[in-house]
């Protein structure tokens, strides 16, 4: 959401001290000058409040320590947890080595989520209340679907057995909550996108950048199906977002960017390849008190993956960074799969070769292979010029799904075969220079490896098409545990939650 979140950061915490969560530590907020949910809502400026508030959590794919970028990468084939040490964030190297438990699994990656669904529900709730046109509720009621949709597939896909809670909870009933089955919550999932659809606008005015489109949801809802592996529907629903004609501008206005290197240029936010994409702004105070509780507003991948120590040697024509954390090393199998493909400089910040030609330097962090996500690396000129702490407001935007991912996602649904999945395929390795190769499922996984790499997508890749056993065994990866991560012990405690299998 394209908006000055500040203006309604009080309001939207207010918000969310009214609601309650599995999270003994919601149960416990001091509420001293929060506003009651009795108060509120009673205007058309409280729910847009409101609705920003069910927008914010949507922030976790790339804000804050725990973010769903830095530690989906960890625990793939592509990166290693890396950080200053072996104990350097404790959720991300557990994952990364396949040693999560209920105790070191961070919190957040449950909680943060269901934060979202709460703040949907309640305003649900309230919406038909409050006086307003109803052109405009109809619209909230389908962006608040569709944003239920999306954090409970977020949810189902990580833990697979989750309280599946559609009205708000009083704190009682927290305690009595049991889980739902994974097709239950996807049957929900469809049915929430599948309502919002209609009433979702085709085209977002630039003042509202990254609220819901008709062609996001349907995005969503294609990549849902692919998952339940209801792949006809999957296609279906795809092609609608990627067009009659695979690299010209599909009836949503979406378009393949003609440069690849252009995806990664900070000020080219919400550009036509951008299907969803979450805001992040160096405009705000966020600072180390912040860190952690929901109000870290900027991309906390960038610092977090930035070379540590770096170093530019005086005239060198290395690119000029700020110091990062060395999170998320590149793996050497990633690299030499990518080194000779021309999405290789945009994907990877060689260090390596930097140091070795005297350009640059750096101090080597834990797992160090020399290879960083150069996708999220910030040069000096995105550092913020605000009140708050540098590494927590950086203001690049990230993508949730963009078109060569709904492309490529088409033509897996497709079988990796006929016509139309050759010219999806085709279509996505055109537009960085690669001649055309037979389309199979296995070359479009390795096309998904390339185009996507370090975006957080690969680990699930290989868990839904059953890959992952095998490829992550030698971190550890148990099959018929580690698909899906452990409950966290405090949404356990005194409640009828039952953990996850093996755990």
């Amino acid at each position: 959401m394209k908006i000055n979140r500040n203006k309604y950061i009080l309001i939207a915490t207010a918000i969310v001290l009214t609601m309650v969560s599995c999270s003994e530590d919601f149960l416990n907020v001091d509420k001293s000058g929060s506003v009651s949910v009795d108060d509120y809502y009673k205007t058309p400026a409280d729910a847009y409040a409101a609705l920003v508030s069910a927008y914010d959590p949507i922030r976790k794919n790339s804000g804050g320590f725990e973010n769903y970028i830095t530690m989906l990468n960890a625990g793939s084939d592509d990166h290693y947890a890396g950080g200053g040490s072996a104990t350097d964030g404790a959720g991300l190297q557990a994952f990364s080595k396949y040693t999560l438990d209920t105790n070191n699994v961070p919190g957040s990656f449950w909680s943060v989520p269901y934060q979202g669904v709460f703040n949907v529900n309640i305003l649900l709730v309230k919406l038909p209340g409050i006086p307003m046109d109803e052109a405009t509720k109809s619209r909230y009621t389908a962006e608040l679907k569709g944003l239920r949709a999306y954090y409970y597939f977020d949810l189902v896909r990580m833990f697979g057995n989750v309280p599946l809670i559609l009205t708000p909870l009083t704190t009682s009933q927290v305690y009595t909550v049991v889980q739902a089955t994974p097709s239950e919550v996807y049957a929900r999932i469809e049915k929430d996108l599948t309502e919002a659809i209609p009433n979702l606008p085709m085209t977002i005015a630039a003042n509202e950048s990254g609220r819901l489109s008709k062609g996001a949801a349907t995005a969503l809802l294609g990549k849902v199906f692919l998952y339940e592996k209801k792949y006809a529907d999957a296609a279906t629903q795809l092609a609608l977002v990627n067009g009659p004609t695979p690299g010209t501008t599909s009836p949503y206005g979406y378009k393949l960017l003609t440069k690849f290197s252009d995806l990664w240029v900070i000020s080219n936010k919400f550009n036509s390849e951008s299907i969803l994409e979450i805001s992040h702004t160096s405009e705000g105070n966020s600072d180390w008190g912040f860190w952690g509780s929901g109000r870290d507003e900027g991309n906390s991948v960038n610092v977090m993956v930035g070379p540590r120590g770096y170093v530019r040697t005086a005239g060198s024509p290395a690119p000029d960074l700020p110091s990062g954390w060395s999170f998320n090393p590149i793996t050497v199998d990633l690299y030499n799969l990518i080194k000779t493909d021309p999405r290789f400089n945009s994907t990877v910040l060689d260090m390596k070769a930097l140091k070795a030609a005297g350009k640059a330097d750096y101090i080597p962090g834990y797992q160090d292979t020399g290879y960083f996500v150069n996708k999220f690396t910030p040069t000096q000129a995105d550092v913020t010029t605000g009140t708050g702490a540098q590494p927590l407001n950086y203001k690049q935007n990230t993508y949730a799904i963009r078109l060569s991912d709904t492309y490529l996602l088409e033509a897996e649904a497709l079988g990796g075969t006929g016509a139309r999945a050759q010219a999806l395929l085709d279509a996505v390795r055109a537009r960085v220079g690669l001649p055309s190769v037979p389309v199979s499922k296995a070359v479009i996984m390795d096309e998904r490896r390339l185009e996507l790499a370090g975006e957080g997508h690969r680990w699930y890749d290989l868990v839904r098409t059953g890959k992952a056993a095998s490829v992550l065994a030698i971190r550890g990866f148990v099959a018929g545990k580690n698909e899906i991560f452990p409950i966290p012990f405090g949404e356990l405690k005194n409640t009828k939650l039952v953990q996850n299998p093996n755990y």
